[in-house]
């Protein structure tokens, strides 16, 4: 509770509340006497009650009795492993992915953070418990990839009571989907929805086995469709999110609609404890069945790629584009021989469909691709230089090894000075590459110019000294002369979209000059 005023203040407060009473009242009959507006600013109420929308609640008692015997308990077993000496807590990579699922980086309950010490732990090994279910009558079975990942043996207990060892026929990290097989016959099994049927607002149940207690049933609604999870590396699923009760335990389990169908894998909740706070993700069942045939057939699962590097755009960079809004994925490199490059994809354009699907977000885009099988053709709605043009692009297939070309910070330790040749509108301050930056950071000959001094807008906006300009818009710059002749088309109080390489990553900063020239 907050201390009492004192004496002279307490005594004052009332007054003021009272004086404004008294000055309501006293305008009260000049209001009731003003003409009331000829145009009203909404229509008035209806004169009688509208139909209900929403009739009663849904008995969910039906379909957990018919579809509850497909889902299954999962329990996962590990080894006894060495733990480092010293007595203190395991380290990140000890931690069971299952539980950084669910705690995040700040760790379990009960852990120490840095530079604790804890108790003493068993050199044990572990044991993860999660959710699955039944897809086939010969004992396929679906669950998440965290739940089993790691694990020598592997336990599916049925609702008969029965404990039957499984065999991981194959599991995929990317789409959290892992597919097992247990030695039966004659058993019920789910029947998976539709692809895109699933709507925002649609009425969902979860059957699971949170904290070990088999088949828990929770209801809510799907709260959005295609979302994209900043908290987990899986940017080719486009995640359907709920607010249905979700806990340590029911990942793998299935999420149902109205009909007993399956809408997707129950996988991650968002939770700054580790319990459920309201928002669930479930991995979509087209993408956990794709995975899960991949899987069957040949143990891994092939995704698309275009062979680009795509950022978020906001209003800033989409007005710097003459874009209309700001939707789509805005490209800020392209792999030297991919697809795209192939196509014709450049730096600055943004891809605002894939085969007639929209683009709102940078996030939407890998899904798109990544869904498409290796060979196979993509139309892509790309706006450039103030229109929207089609391009066709042949996908290959992803390496989920490769990566980009890495390199640190240039300009540390060049021998050749800045230069500020004809100044610029942004007052950045620049130098060319030397031979040794330029292997480090996999430029080509006659590209980018090194930082040395951003000035005040570009520092504001984020470039720092030591950063490579590869582009200003749509502008290659390759000296620094030619950084000032493509800055020399900016004018006060424009947007300068700086393409900018930074530790082997490209992207866009939008630089907004000062209108006070």
């Amino acid at each position: 509770m907050n201390s009492l005023p004192k004496s002279t203040a307490a005594g004052s407060r009332p007054l003021h509340s009272l004086a404004l009473v008294g000055a309501i009242i006293a305008a009260l009959p000049v209001a009731c006497t003003a003409q009331a507006p000829t145009t009203p600013i909404a229509p008035p109420p209806s004169a009688t009650p509208a139909a209900p929308l929403v009739a009663g609640l849904p008995d969910f008692t039906n379909l957990v009795q018919r579809v509850g015997p497909a889902v299954v308990n999962i329990s996962a077993e590990v080894t006894p492993k060495r733990v480092a000496r010293g007595g203190g807590m395991p380290d990140e990579e000890q931690i069971p992915e299952f539980f950084r699922r669910f705690f995040g980086p700040e760790g379990m309950p009960g852990m120490p953070g840095p530079g604790q010490q804890g108790p003493r732990q068993p050199r044990g090994g572990g044991r993860s418990i999660g959710s699955g279910f039944l897809i086939s009558q010969d004992g396929y079975v679906l669950t998440n990839h965290h739940v089993v990942d790691g694990a020598d043996t592997v336990t599916v207990k049925l609702t008969d009571r029965r404990e039957l060892k499984a065999k991981v026929i194959g599991s995929d990290e990317q789409s959290d989907v892992a597919l097992l097989k247990i030695d039966a016959k004659g058993l019920p099994f789910l029947r998976a929805a539709g692809a895109g049927q699933t709507k925002a607002g649609q009425w969902v149940v979860a059957i699971g086995s949170p904290f070990g207690l088999d088949h828990s049933v929770t209801a809510g609604i799907v709260s959005a469709v295609g979302r994209s999870n900043p908290y987990a590396d899986q940017r080719y699923v486009p995640f359907i999110q709920t607010d249905v009760a979700i806990n340590q335990g029911n990942s793998g389990g299935p999420l149902l609609n109205t009909s007993g169908e399956v809408v997707g894998i129950n996988s991650q909740i968002f939770s700054n404890s580790g319990g459920y706070m309201g928002v669930s993700f479930a991995i979509p069942i087209d993408v956990a069945m794709n995975s899960a045939e991949q899987l069957r057939a040949k143990g891994k699962v092939s995704r698309g790629q275009l062979g680009v590097v795509v950022q978020p755009l906001d209003a800033k960079k989409a007005a710097a584009l003459s874009m209309p809004d700001s939707s789509g994925a805005l490209i800020s490199q392209v792999l030297p021989g991919g697809p795209a490059d192939k196509a014709g994809l450049t730096p600055s354009d943004v891809v605002r469909s894939v085969n007639g699907t929209p683009v709102y977000d940078s996030s939407d885009l890998p899904p798109l691709i990544g869904n498409l099988p290796p060979g196979s053709k993509a139309r892509l709605g790309v706006f450039r230089a103030g229109k929207t043009i089609e391009l066709v692009v042949a996908v290959n297939e992803l390496n989920v090894d490769g990566a980009l070309a890495s390199g640190d910070a240039a300009g540390q330790g060049d021998d050749a000075g800045p230069s500020r040749e004809g100044g610029n509108v942004l007052g950045l301050v620049a130098q060319e590459v030397d031979p040794a930056a330029r292997q480090r950071l996999g430029l080509k000959p006659g590209e980018g110019v090194v930082v040395r001094d951003p000035g005040e807008a570009a520092s504001e906006a984020g470039v720092r000294p030591g950063d490579v300009v590869v582009a200003v818009g749509r502008n290659p710059v390759g000296s620094v002369a030619a950084l000032t002749r493509a800055l020399a088309e900016i004018k006060s109080g424009q947007v300068a979209m700086l393409l900018v390489r930074r530790g082997g990553q490209t992207q866009f900063i939008a630089v907004e000059t000062s209108a006070e020239k």
